[in-house]
This record gives C-alpha cells, sequence and structure tokens, in this order.
C-alpha cells in the first residue's frame, strides 16, 4: 500500500509561514523616519517596484534600504536611473528633517536625472487608524 506522508510538508509549510510572519516587519524601507501628514490622496500604483530615497532628520539618505553618502548620490542616482524605464522616486522626509536638506537632496535627484519626484507622507485617515489601534493595545 503506497500512500504519500504529508507531515514533514506541512511542518515545512508552517515553519516558513513563522519566518515570514516574523521576517515581514523587517522590510520596511530605508532609514526609520516620522512622515509628515496630509490630505492628499495616494497615487496610483505601478507595474515597476517604486524607488524610495529617505531622508532622516539628522541627514543621513537611504536609497532603498542601503544607506548612501551624500558626495556618491548623485554618481548612484544616475547609474540607478540609467537601469529603470520609470523616472519616478518617492521622497520620503522625515517631518523634523530641514527643509534645506530635503531641497538639496531633490536637487540632487533631478541632476541625477530624476524629473517625477513624488513626496510621501501619511495621510490622516491612516494616522487616526493608527492612533486607534494604538489604544487598543
Amino acid at each position: 500500500m503506497a500512500e504519500i506522508n504529508v507531515t514533514p510538508f506541512v511542518d515545512v509549510v508552517l515553519v516558513l509561514l513563522i519566518i515570514f510572519i516574523v521576517a515581514a516587519p523587517l522590510l520596511t524601507v530605508g532609514i526609520p523616519v516620522q512622515l509628515p501628514e496630509t490630505k492628499a490622496n495616494p497615487l496610483p500604483s505601478e507595474p515597476e517596484q517604486p524607488l524610495t530615497l529617505s531622508v532622516a532628520v539628522d541627514g543621513r539618505v537611504a536609497l532603498q534600504s542601503s544607506e548612501i553618502p551624500r558626495d556618491e548620490l548623485i554618481a548612484r542616482l544616475a547609474a540607478v536611473i540609467a537601469e529603470r524605464d520609470s523616472d519616478r522616486i518617492y521622497v520620503r522626509g522625515d517631518r523634523d528633517a530641514r527643509y534645506e536638506v530635503i531641497m538639496k537632496v531633490m536637487g540632487d535627484l533631478n541632476d541625477a536625472g530624476f524629473r517625477n519626484i513624488g513626496l510621501v507622507t501619511n495621510s490622516e485617515e491612516t494616522r487616526d487608524e493608527t492612533a486607534a489601534s494604538d489604544l487598543s493595545n
């Protein structure tokens, strides 16, 4: 009598599920920033993975999740845009970051060839949901 024993398969699947549940919060993009809040509607999604540049309160800059020195920013961004189909990039600036730093980074983006720059914010609805979930804990 030939039967397939699925118990080891189920064990492996459950272990992978637990790993993904634990690892998912660690996959956030860039350096931690506190985004400003706005009433603007979210942008429609794109077919290509969005490119995100984060600016921390102390002026550190990270492309996706890797931190980049400011003097290498234009060269790295120029190399990135040469490989992409889209010139869209999202800037996640900390709400307490200096306006001057954000504007210099946006100038660097423009110099590197990015003409379609979006600024990432938190919507007030997201903040209200977050506040409600924080109160329930």
